[in-house]
């Protein structure tokens, strides 16, 4: 059974492997994608955060611009559900210690 396992992992791997072959460059602004016009004819958001990042936000990593100028409140809120999503297992993963039949927090 474990040779089995292990000839489908290698398989999807080596299909990974070769569909990532046909991608694009990250960043790259010329590439077929970013070249591609929404239905009312302008640039897809990607062309013009890959464009204009650096001249909008005057940073040179393009990610940081994106995360933090252009979609800073969405940023904040998927945070946000992070931080809320940590604490309530914190909160229910804790041990409670008894000390002579009370419970002790």
């Amino acid at each position: 059974m474990k040779v089995v396992n292990y000839l489908i992992m290698i398989v999807f791997c080596a299909l990974m492997i070769y569909a990532s072959l046909g991608l694009p460059n990250r960043g790259d602004a010329y590439a077929d994608l970013n070249k591609e016009k929404s239905l009312s004819q302008t640039p897809n958001a990607a062309s013009y955060y890959i464009h204009n990042a650096k001249k909008d936000a005057k940073t040179e990593n393009m990610v940081t611009v994106i995360l933090a100028d252009y979609r800073g409140y969405d940023t904040l809120g998927e945070e946000t559900v992070i931080f809320t999503a940590g604490l309530v297992c914190f909160l229910l993963l804790r041990k409670e210690k008894k000390k002579n039949g009370k419970k002790k927090r």
